[in-house]
């Protein structure tokens, strides 16, 4: 572990890798008779392998039985700071790497960062983005928006809606979608589905969405100011091809990554000239249309798919609320009625419709269209309206 410890030191590191270097040697004193027990057999001969096994280690292998109460400050502190070089270092690579490379590390990341999830969301959204937001029903609105609900039926959408950028907590956000779904549509009738974006459609988007928080919201100052988080996830729904979804988190790790001035969730100019513009200087987005099919995929989605050269935490494909809920226990039945959560006509309809187009189906069911609308808008899920119907019909 002492020769893992000091091997940056004969690295060629970059004046903030060393930085970081320094500042991970400060939390590694209190920890040495932790980390010296640890048996290492490979020692990385490049600041990013090297942090990825330090991580490694130290998470993995440390014995958690002999840390002192006052220690674990100091371990989470290393695990964040090795977490956030790792992303820092991986968005780095995006900016030299030719498509080929890119294509290979995202294929490498598919069970960590959940692709195939990821890929699901992307392709639904990609079918319902023509329709305007204000004639799309709820569930496909949130899904759209980023923001997951107990409605969002595991038989239809299988993921999670929330992957990319979750905007849940931007709450004055939400409540201006879902009261004026005709001025999102408007703002966003300026970004075109095809061809590559511009400067002057970006800008007129901006205006238009800004719009909205200073003419609709309250009073109140801060609900005013239209936040960009919520905006990039928009924009990267109906062109993931062109734009990233940021979080407020994720702002600072990305500006990092692609060496930008870090900027605040308001700054809508630096998000287009400083971190759009950076990777439309990358190889990879200059990449002309693949003829292979998957590659050809990841291409529709390039941009967006930036997501997945974060670190992604271990098991942080198991959070999914697709997957919470798909594994979910049933509970066993109680005295207590269970909370019924009921859909509009119109949502049970759009839901019943889409299930009903599976080929595999029994034809019987088609008959019992309405009966199973009936079923889910009185609460119950697709699964269950038509697991009932076969019960009963066979």
């Amino acid at each position: 572990m002492r020769k893992l410890l000091s091997s940056p030191v004969k690295m060629p590191l970059s004046e903030s890798e060393n930085f970081i270097y320094q500042n991970i040697l400060k939390y590694v004193p209190e920890l040495s008779l932790n980390l010296m027990a640890i048996k290492v057999d490979e020692h990385p001969n490049d600041f990013l392998g090297w942090c990825h096994q330090l991580l490694k280690l130290s998470r993995d292998s440390i014995n958690m039985d002999l840390l002192e109460p006052a220690q674990l400050p100091s371990l989470k502190k290393l695990h964040d700071i090795l977490k956030t070089s790792i992303s820092r270092a991986q968005i780095k690579m995006t900016r030299i790497a030719p498509w080929p490379i890119f294509c290979q590390f995202i294929q490498q990341q598919k069970i960590a960062h959940a692709l195939d999830e990821r890929l699901r969301l992307l392709q639904y959204i990609n079918e319902i983005k023509t329709q305007p937001l204000s004639e799309m029903i709820e569930e496909d609105k949130l899904a759209f928006a980023g923001k997951h609900t107990n409605k969002h039926d595991i038989s239809l959408y299988q993921f999670d809606v929330e992957w990319f950028a979750s905007t849940k907590s931007a709450k004055v956000f939400h409540q201006l979608f879902i009261e004026q779904p005709q001025a999102f549509d408007q703002a966003l009738s300026h970004i075109p589905l095809t061809g590559e974006v511009t400067l002057n459609e970006y800008d007129k988007f901006v205006s238009a969405y800004q719009d909205i928080f200073s003419s609709y919201s309250s009073d109140k100052a801060n609900d005013k100011k239209a936040p960009l988080a919520p905006a990039t996830r928009l924009l990267a729904m109906r062109r993931p091809d062109q734009f990233i979804a940021l979080t407020a988190s994720k702002i600072e790790t990305f500006c990092q990554g692609f060496s930008i001035a870090k900027f605040n969730n308001f700054d809508f100019s630096a998000y287009w000239q400083d971190m759009i513009g950076t990777i439309r200087t990358c190889a990879w987005w200059h990449q002309a249309s693949p003829e292979n099919e998957q590659e050809l995929i990841l291409w529709n989605n390039r941009v967006i798919l930036l997501d997945v050269f974060l670190h992604a935490e271990k098991g942080s494909a198991e959070k999914s609320n697709y997957i919470k809920l798909r594994d979910k226990p049933l509970k066993k039945t109680t005295k207590s009625a269970p909370m019924v959560r009921k859909r509009s006509k119109e949502s049970a309809e759009a839901l019943i419709d889409r299930a009903l187009e599976d080929e595999e189906l029994p034809a019987y069911l088609l008959n019992k269209r309405d009966t199973l609308i009936h079923q889910v808008k009185e609460g119950k899920t697709v699964e269950q309206a038509i697991s009932l119907m076969r019960a009963i019909f066979g």
